[in-house]
């Protein structure tokens, strides 16, 4: 319940006036955004290099109009550009929501987003990193899955996050793991139908753990996106049984959430990636992030009262 009524919000114009016109949020709001211009991207990136990994996504989803979806493209490839000129390209990557890129329009919409994720990919090759597609809610899935079928034939290192709370995620593991793919598992932030998705959080984790055991023994490159610390304990023990190095898989955290337990799985050595949004368009990440832990909304709540 508490998920779904932050979901709600996310999407509600009046919840989102109040929370962005309150300034005692911008504390809050820049404990999980690196902030609105990719100045701030790349000041962070270089703060976490030394010891971490990084996805970064430009803050946008939802888009209706031709234009915003073009200058979601612009802003990613003057991104990619500043990490190759800045010789950031081999620790940071950058994440995609095809719903910023044109996936939601109403006629040609799947087409418009794969051509604008290839003009993203191409300018990832150049620059020397490789890109991600986020996945939204289930109603893309679909969709998603073929857009990045699609620019694998041409950019291999093309990356896919699957989420281990829709029924259908073990066998698109099995798909993806065959073709070799990096594929980011993560539990899934979207209020999603029972019909598709499981709804209480221990179905999830054991549907996680099958997940990650299908990718730890396939082809393909797995990036467990979890802050669960008993689910990143089993993902170890998996891909120690499957005869991995800690080079052949990585973990992946949010910033802002769990730095101390991401300080210590970087100094254990292992590979910790950090997604690291920026932008204008923070709200609904900001709500979303909300509804996936309890402390984060104390946080929220004590800054909000504060004020």
């Amino acid at each position: 319940m508490l998920r779904s009524g932050l979901i709600a919000a996310s999407r509600s114009s009046a919840c989102r006036a109040v929370v962005e016109g309150t300034p005692v949020m911008r504390p809050v709001v820049d404990r999980f955004i690196a902030g609105p211009g990719v100045d701030d991207a790349i000041r962070v990136v270089r703060d976490l290099a030394g010891d971490r990994l990084i996805s970064l996504d430009h803050l946008g989803e939802e888009i209706l109009d031709h234009t915003r979806a073009e200058h979601t493209v612009e802003a990613y490839r003057m991104l990619l550009r500043r990490l190759h000129d800045e010789c950031l390209a081999d620790t940071a990557e950058v994440s995609v929501k095809l719903s910023a890129l044109g996936q939601a329009l109403p006629v040609d919409g799947d087409k418009i987003a794969l051509e604008n994720t290839r003009r993203i990919c191409e300018a990832a090759t150049a620059a020397g990193t490789t890109v991600t597609v986020d996945m939204e809610d289930h109603t893309t899935t679909d969709s998603t899955l073929e857009i990045v079928r699609s620019l694998l034939a041409d950019f291999p290192g093309t990356g896919v996050v699957l989420q281990s709370y829709l029924k259908r995620t073990e066998a698109d593991c099995a798909d993806f793991s065959a073709l070799g793919s990096r594929i980011r598992l993560c539990k899934g932030a979207y209020d999603e139908p029972a019909s598709v998705a499981y709804q209480d959080k221990s179905q999830v984790d054991v549907s996680y753990v099958r997940c990650l055991k299908i990718l730890m023994r396939g082809k393909g490159y797995p990036m467990v996106a979890t802050h669960d610390a008993r689910l990143i304990a089993i993902a170890a023990r998996l891909a120690e049984e499957a005869g991995r190095t800690p080079k052949d898989y990585e973990f992946q955290m949010l910033f802002g959430v769990r730095p101390r337990l991401q300080e210590l799985l970087a100094d254990q050595g292992l590979r910790l990636r950090v997604y690291l949004p920026y932008g204008t368009e923070w709200y609904p990440y900001f709500m979303r992030r909300l509804g996936e832990r309890p402390a984060n909304v104390a946080f929220f709540l004590r800054a909000l009262l504060g004020r």
